[in-house]
């Protein structure tokens, strides 16, 4: 039976990155507020039903600009549609083309970055020179151009901003995976699988990517804030999700030409999408921190 009054076994094993990592995201408020606050989104995207009964489609003149009640709680737009409604029905659209964006985007990022870090030498010349070249397209005159260009008659603008978010956006996760990889190619582990006669494939997918991953996904969680924010943008521009798709950005650029006589359809959109973008960057700013070793 142990003494109670001997002091309790300290944990000395050494813990790795993510562990460090994790021990700072369990204590921190920014985290846990954050995270909370996106599976709330992600919950109201995938399921609006759960959160908002009414059809966002149901427009009806005679309930313009009527004032909340209990059947509406942000009241009416000038069309008779239910603001609520279509706040919560306008967080899909605007976290799908988030979502797959930025998933498009990190693919061409980690595709390049782990190239040109690897290999080096003239592939990354051409490779970084490559990534110089997007980055110099200046983003709004080149997402309005593109997505003019991928939209066709008819079509509700989904898959144009998809596409166009993702091939405009991927640079920023290609240079922080290039930096990396250049960084983990160097550790005694990856010389030692070398040695050990570990093909190039088995080097980057089992020794390098798993140790290189964790900045990546910092930027992952951030430039998915800005998509959503991007979306957004050209949507309220016109030339982005179109027809009766239902976004914030949609919702948010209708509102404007009738703020002074009702505000409440131009707030609530511009509230959720603002929370939104706030939510996943603060979010990638906690992990960043966690897994920043200067910081410790």
């Amino acid at each position: 039976m142990s003494d109670p009054t001997m002091p309790a076994t300290i944990d000395t094993r050494p813990r790795s990155l993510s562990g460090d990592a994790w021990e700072d995201l369990r204590h921190s408020k920014i985290f846990w507020i954050s995270s909370g606050l996106a599976l709330l989104i992600l919950l109201m995207a995938f399921f609006p039903t759960l959160f908002a009964s009414a059809d966002p489609t149901d427009c009806t003149l005679s309930r313009q600009y009527a004032g909340p009640s209990g059947a509406a709680l942000f009241g009416f737009d000038y069309q008779g549609c239910d603001v609520f409604a279509r706040t919560i029905h306008g967080a899909g659209n605007s976290l799908w083309v988030g979502l797959l964006s930025t998933l498009l985007a990190g693919v061409i990022g980690l595709f390049f970055g782990m190239a040109a870090g690897y290999f080096g030498g003239v592939v990354d010349a051409i490779l970084s020179r490559g990534i110089d070249i997007v980055l110099g397209i200046p983003f709004l005159l080149g997402a309005v151009v593109f997505s003019g260009r991928l939209s066709g008659p008819g079509d509700d603008g989904v898959t144009a901003v998809t596409l166009t978010l993702g091939l405009l956006t991927w640079t920023s996760a290609a240079r922080v995976m290039r930096s990396s990889v250049v960084a983990a190619k160097g550790q005694d582990y990856v010389a030692a699988a070398r040695m050990l006669g570990a093909s190039p494939a088995r080097l980057m997918f089992r020794h390098i990517l798993p140790n290189a991953f964790a900045p990546f996904i910092v930027v992952m969680a951030l430039l998915l804030g800005a998509n959503i924010a991007a979306e957004a943008t050209l949507s309220f521009l016109g030339v982005g999700l179109k027809g009766d798709a239902i976004s914030w950005g949609l919702q948010i650029a209708e509102a404007q030409k009738h703020a002074r006589v009702a505000p409440a359809p131009l707030i609530w959109p511009s509230a959720f999408l603002a929370a939104t973008v706030l939510a996943f960057i603060m979010l990638g700013d906690a992990v960043r921190d966690a897994f920043d070793p200067k910081l410790r």
